[in-house]
């Protein structure tokens, strides 16, 4: 009985680097090869396979070219092994450390993607702690919220959001109105929902006041705890567009300035130096930055 080939091994290596970086040129200066020779090697594995890889337009992988590259994917992390490193047939792990509202917002409502695309992911979520470098154990990825700039880590930028200030409707109704919440009188003569995770200083530097960070009022350590709570009635919570969607679009929270403040604190994707060689943390690295809004 006739066996079919195995594809050039330099083909797999060129569709699992285009696959993941969703770029021909980076492909080609990660591999050390011309950007023609990228392309001229998927060319060549599409025609020993005899289907269409990828959409033309942004290198998206076809549903063939995606369901061939989960088959890649084990086959080549197999092959970097060593004897023995690994029982045959056992999963990749992949633990990822995340915050508890981004979870929530971003990630959650769309795992089963996850599942669905990349199946042989055995994928642990754990918490990991806003603005410190705690987290509960070791992660292969860390979605970290703060100012960037992590020692001994690479990163990535995730998500950058604008913050507004925003309360229920019926705080609204009872102590409103109010004009855009910039004035020294609207600011200290309301209660706000304070957190460390987004000071009240950078709204009132944004608007010229010479207010110092509020000293009273309820205080969450989660952005996600601050927006119920200011949802709930406790008072005007200092809330991010995109994070905040969620609230806003439900018609919980009302925003009150039509100036945004660009937050400096933004959500970033880390890891160790190395670890998105390995292809379950690219493919998470790659679906979670697709999947933001």
């Amino acid at each position: 009985m006739a066996h079919r080939r195995i594809p050039p091994i330099q083909c797999l290596l060129t569709f699992e680097a285009v696959a993941r970086l969703r770029s021909a040129s980076r492909a080609a200066e990660e591999l050390c090869v011309t950007v023609s020779a990228v392309s001229h090697r998927l060319r060549q594995l599409e025609s020993h396979l005899g289907v269409r890889l990828f959409s033309r337009s942004d290198f998206t992988p076809t549903a063939e070219g995606a369901a061939y590259l989960q088959q890649v994917g084990v086959a080549l992390a197999a092959l970097r092994e060593l004897p023995g490193e690994r029982a045959p047939g056992v999963a990749p792990r992949l633990r990822v450390a995340v915050t508890p509202s981004f979870c929530r917002q971003f990630v959650m409502p769309k795992l089963e993607l996850f599942r669905r695309d990349w199946p042989d992911i055995e994928l642990t979520l754990q918490v990991s702690i806003p603005l410190r470098d705690v987290v509960a154990e070791e992660a292969n990825l860390e979605i970290r919220y703060g100012a960037g700039g992590y020692a001994n880590l690479e990163h990535r930028l995730l998500l950058r959001d604008d913050a507004v200030p925003a309360c229920s409707p019926a705080f609204l109704d009872e102590h409103g109105p109010f004009d855009g919440f910039a004035s020294v009188a609207e600011c200290s003569a309301t209660a706000l929902v304070r957190s460390p995770l987004e000071p009240w200083s950078n709204w009132f530097a944004h608007c010229g006041l010479a207010l110092p960070e509020p000293a009273r009022g309820a205080q969450f350590n989660d952005l996600g705890l601050a927006y119920d709570a200011a949802a709930g009635g406790f008072g005007v919570a200092l809330v991010r567009q995109r994070l905040g969607a969620a609230w806003f679009d439900s018609g919980r929270l009302l925003a009150l300035s039509s100036r945004p403040l660009r937050s400096p604190y933004a959500h970033y994707l880390c890891w160790r130096p190395g670890a998105l060689e390995r292809w379950e943390c690219a493919a998470f690295a790659d679906w979670l930055q697709a999947v933001l809004p």
